[in-house]
């Protein structure tokens, strides 16, 4: 029992940040999937969907020349067709994201298992026929829903980070003032 004592008496005299690192969880703030996180730069986002061999395509928007559309495929071999991606950014950070696609059961558990093991378990939603997960953490939410549709499901994961979304409703507050 001399062992066990001992590692209890150096833990708490170790020096703080050693104890931070033992015991801190992991950041889990920018609620990512397939690499893709709520808030990230554009750059970051084709860069990822680059990476993987997907494409996306951006416009400006002819109301308000900070917002960028941007529409793409990402390879999945779940899908033939690939995730959907759908981004709406303002002044180069996404303020929504959307990634979609059919899905069979498989894909879909393993959608809801890895969303769960990396931000934690969460009741699942139903509304009608369309079911969904979500997660919220500093101003960011990440939602998994899928719904039937045909002979099979489709799924799809939204990001938003609010924080972005605030920033411009407050730019174009302030220029919309005399």
């Amino acid at each position: 029992m001399i062992v066990p004592a001992a590692l209890a008496w150096s833990a708490w005299f170790a020096p703080l940040p050693a104890l931070a690192a033992m015991s801190s969880p992991q950041d889990t703030s920018a609620l990512g999937f397939l690499g893709i996180h709520a808030g990230a730069s554009l750059r970051d986002i084709a860069s990822e969907i680059q990476r993987r061999r997907g494409q996306l395509r951006c416009e400006q928007a002819r109301a308000d020349p900070r917002v960028r559309e941007c529409r793409g495929t990402l390879p999945d071999s779940a899908s033939a067709k690939g995730l959907s991606v759908w981004v709406s950014a303002i002044d180069s950070a996404a303020g929504v994201i959307a990634l979609s696609a059919p899905v069979g059961p498989a894909t879909l558990r393993a959608w809801r298992d890895q969303l769960a093991r990396r931000y934690g378990a969460v009741e699942t939603a139903t509304q009608g026929k369309q079911k969904m997960m979500q997660w919220v953490r500093r101003g960011r939410m990440l939602r998994l829903t899928w719904r039937p549709e045909g002979a099979g499901t489709t799924a799809s994961v939204s990001m938003v980070d609010g924080r972005v979304l605030d920033r411009w409703g407050q730019d174009r507050d302030a220029g919309a003032r005399p």
